[in-house]
């Protein structure tokens, strides 16, 4: 895991949380509440591209949310939106089991654990 400086202030404000994760929406609002209370800008469900449609937006930090799904289809749309110029650093949160490079497309990338995360 690479924290940057732009995913060290989004890791501590999840860190510690049980958040719901039996529904991806319900989690995302949670998460959206967490990071107002917190003070961080973000903006959430930002197109960077037909069809690349990124859960939240933390100055250029892409927040990809994921409670299941297959791991190499995760990896592909992390890759695809570290592929964009406005995208600086992509944090993926998850609960799915994976290993996860160091760097997409030449930008550091961190996985947030939620189910370690509230232990």
């Amino acid at each position: 895991m690479t924290l940057t400086g732009g995913t060290i202030p989004i890791y501590r404000t999840l860190t510690g949380v049980r958040f719901p994760l039996h529904d991806e929406k319900e989690l995302q609002a949670a998460m959206a509440e967490r990071f107002t209370s917190a003070g961080l800008e973000f903006r959430r469900e930002v197109t960077l591209a037909p069809g690349d449609i990124v859960d939240f937006m933390i100055g250029g930090t892409a927040v990809e949310v994921k409670i299941k799904g297959q791991r190499r289809a995760i990896l592909r749309q992390c890759e695809r939106y570290a592929a964009h110029e406005c995208v600086s650093a992509v944090l993926l949160v998850t609960n799915v089991a994976m290993g996860f490079p160091p760097a997409l497309a030449g930008k550091p990338t961190a996985v947030f654990n939620l189910g370690r995360a509230w232990l």
